[in-house]
């Protein structure tokens, strides 16, 4: 058997063990004699059909067109740009790093940019309808997870409810970044279980010779969505360069295949989610001069969006964001120093809750500043490294009623400094950084100040070529936010009555992270390890105060009440251990034609007095195959999702699914320096009815049901 025949020997074997691992895990409970179990017999069947299908038309044209052995084409590495180093790739890094962009991006896009990336390795989304999604990482979410704008915070307060949208939109980014396990050293507290920044254009950084940019138009038929983006930039003359772009979403309430609340099975209409529906928008126009040293540029943008809520009192969101940014980059600014780097971004954030007879509600405000200097000094004996202040400043407010945190200044100041040094085959990180931290309520004499430190060290080592092992350890200290101090209220959206202390202490986390990796061949693979131990680890928990087994319910008020609509939920503060695993192998049949990726990630929380953390992200298997053939392009991903019964007090658990995406592009040449792409994607293809463990809303909202998807996109 010729070499070929074999790798599409096991090709199919493999896909065939995966499905029927699949098949087996959602049917070991419910074999013989139901429908549900023949449902799913069928279900499964038919995913095998489609995906052996696709391999099938793909193997025969790659058979047709390698009719000579073909050379191995390695991939350039990418640089990061979140790191503060420009050799930085994420095949150097010690930290795990993950880089979407181009076609990868586009078959991923969502409407919130949690959704968009929870597909990634570590990767989940808090998932409260298509209006707001905030990425978690490694079951870390919220002010743990630091959300950046090129390199600066979104400045909004999409990390104090799962409700709130992170008001970055990711369908005009030019590439999403994700480094798994804490950057503290870099983005302070906030990045104490990782970070996202997404890159887009509207500073620019270079003169072009053209006017060149990007746009897009997509329809779905269960969101009923129109949107579309343009990005253009130009120059004028040869230090001047200016871009423009825009954006527009709008949807209806989206199609799920049965009814809304899984609780209440006989109650409200099926087969969609009500309030459900979005309108957003905005643009940015920004300029920059630039030199033969560098550049200094600044950008103005604008977010509107209005969405709903699909919770049981279906409040609706009006939010308003205008942003300012600055950035530039300087050459050799002063003896001993290679380049500065200076990035400030302002942001004036307002945005009303209305209840669902149309009243006003709470009007939530944040005007925040975060600005950042970094020094990146000449090699000293071998070693290479950036010395850095950051200051963040934070004004914050909730009028009406659910004021349940008071207007709030919180400051933050930190300065840093990172080493590196390589040898032949070994890349070694240490760094330090201080950071102060005040958080100053105004009706109340409570203020408190936190003195936080973090150190870490990594190394990457190649001990021969294409293999790399990687470690890295970690202590990041977090001040609690200012919602975790002193909240005390009403929480309509997430059917809470939050409880928050004024006497929390600093969170601790201390990391250990441990990667394998391949990255050259026909067979490439990589596994990350994790084990995250936190000292005064910060949660809501649900209260059962008479220890029943049943959660205590209130009312707006907070009084106890039998039929209330609110779960008590009260800030503790406990030690707590995280660990997991992420790897992935992938297939090369032919570069860039013809590839199959394998994948899981798994993660275990626990408080170490007992319990499980809330909302953890269940395990997950995923198969991606990816095929080109001269202007087609064709995806298919196939992720399952277990069940969740490792789960907190008083938290209901979700069941096992199975999620069947597929896309297909053409791409036609309209001239030299312009691309067409049509494309087609179906989205959750078997129907399923999709509860996300991680989100408030899994028993009353589902995921949408089966989508189509078309669009276009073009370059020039």
């Amino acid at each position: 058997m010729s070499q070929r025949k074999k790798s599409i020997f096991n090709l199919n074997a493999t896909l065939l063990l995966l499905v029927h691992c699949f098949s087996f895990m959602r049917t070991k409970y419910c074999i013989w004699c139901n429908a549900g179990s023949v449902l799913v017999i069928l279900k499964n069947l038919a995913a095998l059909v489609l995906v052996l299908f696709c391999m099938k038309l793909s193997i025969q044209n790659v058979q047709a067109d390698d009719k000579h052995p073909h050379k191995q084409i390695e991939l350039p590495a990418v640089t990061v740009l979140a790191s503060p180093f420009e050799s930085h790739t994420e095949l150097n890094m010690a930290q795990p790093v993950t880089i979407l962009k181009g076609d990868r991006l586009l078959h991923k896009q969502e409407s919130q940019l949690g959704d968009t990336l929870s597909g990634e390795l570590g990767v989940a989304s808090s998932s409260f309808g298509p209006g707001a999604g905030r990425p978690i990482i490694r079951g870390l979410d919220g002010p743990r997870i630091q959300i950046l704008d090129n390199g600066i915070d979104t400045l909004d307060v999409s990390s104090l409810s799962a409700d709130h949208a992170v008001t970055i939109e990711s369908i005009n980014a030019s590439r999403i970044e994700i480094l798994r396990g804490p950057s503290t050293l870099m983005y302070g507290g906030g990045a104490i279980g990782g970070i996202v920044n997404v890159v887009t254009n509207k500073i620019p950084r270079k003169i072009f010779k053209k006017s060149t940019g990007s746009f897009e138009g997509r329809g779905n038929t269960s969101t009923q969505e129109k949107s579309g983006f343009f990005d253009i930039s130009r120059s004028i003359g040869n230090h001047i360069s200016l871009n423009a772009s825009g954006f527009r979403r709008k949807t209806n309430d989206y199609g799920i295949p049965g009814r809304q609340n899984r609780n209440e099975p006989d109650h409200g209409k099926k087969g969609v989610v009500k309030n459900s529906g979005i309108d957003t928008g905005g643009g940015s126009i920004g300029a920059s001069i630039i030199g033969s040293r560098g550049y200094i540029g600044g950008s103005l943008s604008r977010t509107e969006s209005k969405y709903g809520v699909p919770s049981e009192e279906a409040p609706t969101i009006d939010l308003v964001k205008n942003r300012y940014d600055i950035a530039g980059e300087l050459a050799r600014p002063v003896i001993g120093f290679e380049k500065m780097r200076v990035k400030m971004g302002y942001s004036d954030y307002r945005h009303t809750e209305f209840e669902s007879t149309g009243e006003a509600g709470s009007v939530f405000a944040n005007q925040g500043i975060d600005s950042r200097v970094e020094l990146i000094h000449r090699p000293v004996k071998g070693w290479k490294g950036v010395v850095g202040v950051q200051v963040k400043d934070r004004d914050f407010s909730a009028v009406g009623e659910e004021t349940i945190v008071p207007k709030t200044n919180s400051r933050n100041t930190s300065v840093f400094l990172i080493e590196e040094r390589h040898w032949n085959n070994f890349h070694l990180d240490v760094g330090a950084r201080y950071e102060h931290a005040s958080v100053d309520p105004k009706s109340a004499d409570n203020s408190r100040k936190y003195d936080l430190y973090g150190v870490s060290i990594g190394g990457k080592w190649q001990p021969i070529d294409g293999y790399s092992i990687g470690l890295s350890g970690t202590r990041g200290q977090r001040a609690p936010e200012t919602e975790e101090l002193y909240s005390n209220g009403a929480h309509h959206a997430t059917e809470t009555f939050q409880t928050g202390d004024s006497t929390l202490k600093k969170e601790t986390s201390n990391n250990l992270d441990l990667s394998l990796s391949k990255n050259s061949g026909a067979i490439r693979w990589k596994g990350n390890f994790f084990y995250n131990y936190f000292e005064n680890y910060i949660y809501y928990a649900n209260t059962d105060a008479d220890s029943n087994g049943i959660a205590d319910r209130v009312d707006e008020e907070g009084a106890v009440d039998p039929d209330g609509e609110l779960l008590v939920q009260n800030i503790a503060q406990k030690g707590a251990t995280f660990y997991g695993v992420e790897a992935e192998i992938k297939f090369i049949f032919k570069p860039k034609v013809l590839d199959l990726r394998l994948f899981t990630d798994y993660v275990r929380a626990r408080l170490n007095s007992g319990g499980n953390i809330p909302r953890t992200t269940p395990q997950r298997f995923g198969l991606e195959w990816n095929h080109r053939s001269g202007p087609w392009k064709l995806n298919l991903m196939t992720t399952h999702i277990l069940k969740q019964n490792k789960r907190a007090d008083l938290e209901t658990s979700t069941s096992a699914y199975t999620m069947i995406n597929i896309f297909a592009g053409y791409t036609m040449k309209m001239d030299r320096s312009t691309k067409l792409t049509v494309f087609l994607q179906g989205k959750n293809l078997m129907n399923e009815d999709i509860r996300i463990h991680n989100s408030y809303l899994k028993d009353f909202a589902p995921r949408p049901g089966r989508a189509l998807v078309l669009g276009f996109r073009g370059s020039f």
